[in-house]
């Protein structure tokens, strides 16, 4: 069993290499990218737009009553805007692009793997891997990016609402934490991790589409595996990246 696991890792592994190989060959693929961009943008936007607004609303109103037992309410703003933004975030919009477009991409690939529609291309001399699977991650790590900004953005008008609102916090404290507490390599550390989520989520999704087993079955469990890796994944991953940040970028003022 640990053989098994081993060895899927290690082709995943391969597979990642060699998509990041072919990324760089011509001929580039824009249509098949243009078309999977938009598609995995479409089916994400609202979900994440309305996931992210009550997400932020519960690490305002959180962090808030934490502060608020500390005694040091004014640092709320600055405390949930940093938790949107570097963590919330980049897992909200990944989460998302796996369950949503990474499933649809591993069923699209299964599909096309168990009509042999794959193996006819490797005949003709077209690699399937540039041709289907390079398109599909840029895609996933392209609307990874641009969609952790929106969900930054909703999450922190979310929490700024609640705050203000509910418990009754001042709009001047609340931006005057953020500034104070908040600098740039935060923001350019959630928007590295969306696109390393981005690119887990479609590698995964690419990997579990192009090695089905059972037929049509198979392809359901396929898509079902790609969700539970990814999410296995992001949050080690996530974990990884948050402590090697924390360890090189000193916080703000320190």
């Amino acid at each position: 069993m640990i053989g098994g696991a081993l060895r899927q890792t290690g082709r995943l592994f391969a597979l990642a290499v060699e998509v990041g190989r072919a990324i760089f060959r011509r001929p580039f693929q824009f249509r098949e990218f243009v078309e999977q961009f938009w598609f995995v943008a479409g089916v994400t936007i609202l979900p994440a737009a309305l996931v992210s607004i009550p997400f932020g609303a519960v690490i305002a109103l959180q962090v808030g009553s934490l502060t608020r037992q500390l005694g040091a309410q004014s640092f709320t703003g600055g405390a949930s805007v940093l938790a949107v933004v570097q963590q919330a975030s980049p897992l909200i919009v990944a989460l998302l692009i796996a369950g949503a477009g990474g499933s649809a991409i591993c069923a699209d690939l299964g599909s096309r793997k168990i009509r042999e529609e794959l193996d006819a291309m490797e005949v003709m001399g077209v690699s399937p891997v540039q041709r289907l699977v390079v398109p599909r991650v840029l895609a996933t790590m392209g609307v990874a990016v641009l969609l952790n900004g929106l969900v930054s953005v909703v999450g922190t008008l979310g929490g700024y609402f609640f705050n203000v609102i509910m418990q009754d916090g001042t709009p001047a404290a609340y931006l005057s934490s953020f500034s104070s507490l908040a600098q740039p390599a935060d923001l350019y550390i959630s928007e590295l991790k969306a696109l390393v989520f981005g690119f887990i989520a479609g590698i995964v999704a690419a990997y579990r589409g192009l090695n089905p087993r059972g037929g049509p079955k198979g392809v359901g469990d396929a898509v079902n595996q790609s969700v539970v890796i990814t999410f296995l994944l992001l949050f080690f991953v996530n974990m990884v990246m948050t402590v090697l940040y924390l360890r090189i970028v000193p916080p703000k003022g320190g």
